[in-house]
């Protein structure tokens, strides 16, 4: 699963996706411990204005929820039943999205205890990962929501030291047909949701500062 990750700031954001200069009064700042239920940017396509930087909120709440406590429960979609299961079907064949990453964080088993890890590319300071995006249109007097969850796959060789699945990292190149939302191909886009080279990864395990949600900055990094 992904539960944890850093958030770049939208100025990365935009140098790496060439979205250029928004006029945003209050960009995001970028968390090194972003989390569920927080509102952190994805990567989208607007109809309008083509890709475009978007704040929602991680845990998808489906657009038939009866309320959004739903979305704490939808964090993550298994990229083997993303195509057929109610909760996200909708949102695969028409609202894709990007998460950015900068990096992100898996917990290990070790006897009675998890060992938090720090998982990087070796090769991209910051990468996007598959996800999927939904509006909620709010009911008995519910604000509307709009949110995004992130999809997973099989561990490669490297992940699998510490835990049997990890985010669906996009090759940049196939970035575009990801976002496209008049692809509707879902075997082809089923295929682009596979392990990342394991060659081209890292992790270190570092200490238990990660585990609280209150706790954010550079700091987390350091090996343990």
């Amino acid at each position: 699963m992904c539960g944890r990750y850093i958030s770049p700031d939208e100025a990365a954001i935009e140098r790496f996706w060439h979205l250029g200069g928004r006029s945003n009064p209050n960009p995001f700042r970028g968390l090194f411990n972003a989390a569920p239920t927080l509102k952190l940017p994805v990567v989208r396509v607007h109809t309008d204005c083509g890709r475009e930087i978007a704040l929602l909120r991680w845990g998808l709440i489906p657009s038939w929820a009866k309320d959004a406590a739903i979305g704490a429960r939808m964090t993550n979609a298994r990229a083997e039943t993303v195509a057929e299961k109610p909760a996200f079907r909708s949102s695969f064949r028409r609202r894709r999205c990007l998460v950015p990453m900068a990096g992100f964080y898996e917990w290990q088993k070790v006897g009675g205890r998890k060992v938090p890890h720090y998982v990087q590319l070796l090769d991209a300071e910051i990468f996007g990962v598959a996800g999927l995006h939904e509006h909620w249109p709010g009911k008995d007097g519910a604000e509307p929501v709009e949110s995004f969850t992130i999809i997973t796959t099989d561990a490669n060789e490297m992940m699998a030291r510490i835990h049997d699945r990890m985010p669906a990292i996009l090759a940049e190149e196939d970035h575009a047909a990801w976002l496209d939302p008049a692809n509707e191909s879902t075997d082809s886009l089923r295929k682009l949701l596979r392990p990342y080279p394991a060659e081209a990864m890292r992790a270190y395990p570092i200490g238990a500062r990660v585990n609280y949600v209150r706790n954010d900055g550079p700091e987390l990094l350091d090996p343990a």
